[in-house]
């Protein structure tokens, strides 16, 4: 396997070049530009993967690409906004307050990479404003704890603000009742913490994980909260919880939720419809736009987007497509 930097474009095969570049979503995230020569013809084509919000919390913002022949689009959340980040910390904040009156525990399902590296940014960042010091705060996944490493150790891939919180702060990060807990056995001593515990452990969907064990200890206590903090598909725990559920079944037995429910909207580390379009927009030779990853009726409602706000041509296509170029 070879590394390449982002911004150096590589020959990896007679006619083919590839670069990568910021996409702005999650640490070491790329968009793909690849050009392709045969003879006398030359095409660019770009993948734009995951592309991340504008004005995010520790990333810089996606790369702009000016010129492409043709471009695969991801449509995630083609079809909404995102909600003002401002009143997602207002909230947040205004929760882990009131939850510190109740003598309970508070409970993050969180992926490991991206959505927990924000969180450790936020409380660091919050430390005093949400009473954090009233709080044990808990980071019981080993995937999440060597991400947070490996996140503290690249403030070249950070915007303005992140990188000056960085370069003010001794440890990683600035939480002084920060606990890692990557041994099984840490683990299980956390659920000896009747109260004043903030728990940040994945599966971000509670469909596995530690988190599972967290909830079978405190999701049947009304002094306890659950936060919601990011997309919870069909079929998941999390979407059950999301969409009311007031008995769920884990590990194999049934509990009553009595824990108080937040839904948070606003960290997603994908861009909303306005940051695909932004960016989209940044070509200037107006490319073909294919639009994929993402939900059917989503897809089409992007789609529309595209074609509506920027004037470009922009198709769906389905599997078993070719995209050919010609001369």
């Amino acid at each position: 396997m070879t590394a390449f930097p982002y911004g150096e474009k590589h020959e990896i095969l007679p006619g083919i070049a590839i670069r990568f570049r910021d996409a702005g979503h999650i640490l070491g995230a790329a968009m793909v530009e690849l050009w392709l020569q045969e003879g006398e013809v030359a095409k660019k084509l770009v993948f734009s993967g995951d592309v991340g919000q504008y004005d995010g919390l520790i990333l810089k913002d996606p790369e702009t690409i000016e010129e492409a022949d043709a471009v695969i689009l991801e449509s995630t959340y083609g079809d909404r906004l995102h909600r003002e980040l401002k009143l997602t910390l207002a909230e947040i904040g205004e929760i882990i307050r009131s939850a510190g009156t109740e003598n309970g525990n508070i409970l993050i399902p969180a992926f490991a990479i991206g959505r927990s590296q924000e969180l450790l940014y936020l409380f660091g960042r919050y430390y005093e404003e949400w009473g954090l010091d009233q709080w044990q705060v808990f980071l019981d996944s080993p995937m999440a704890i060597e991400a947070s490493r490996i996140y503290w150790d690249y403030p070249e891939l950070y915007d303005e603000e992140a990188v000056a919180f960085h370069n003010d702060k001794s440890m990683m990060p600035h939480l002084k009742n920060l606990h890692f807990t990557p041994k099984p056995e840490q683990s299980k001593a956390i659920n000896a913490v009747r109260s004043g515990a903030i728990i940040i452990a994945g599966s971000g969907m509670c469909n596995g994980g530690r988190i599972l064990h967290h909830l079978k200890h405190n999701i049947e206590r009304p002094e306890c909260s659950l936060i919601m903090t990011g997309y919870q598909a069909e079929g998941t725990l999390g979407r059950a919880l999301v969409d009311g559920a007031r008995e769920v079944v884990i590990h194999g037995r049934s509990a009553h939720v009595r824990a108080a429910l937040h839904t948070i909207g606003g960290l997603s580390a994908h861009g909303d419809q306005n940051d695909l379009l932004r960016w989209a927009g940044g070509f200037v030779n107006h490319p073909e736009l294919y639009v994929v990853h993402g939900d059917e009726p989503v897809k089409k409602i992007f789609r529309d987007a595209v074609e509506q706000r920027l004037h470009l041509k922009a198709s769906i296509p389905v599997s078993g497509d070719v995209l050919s170029f010609g001369p």
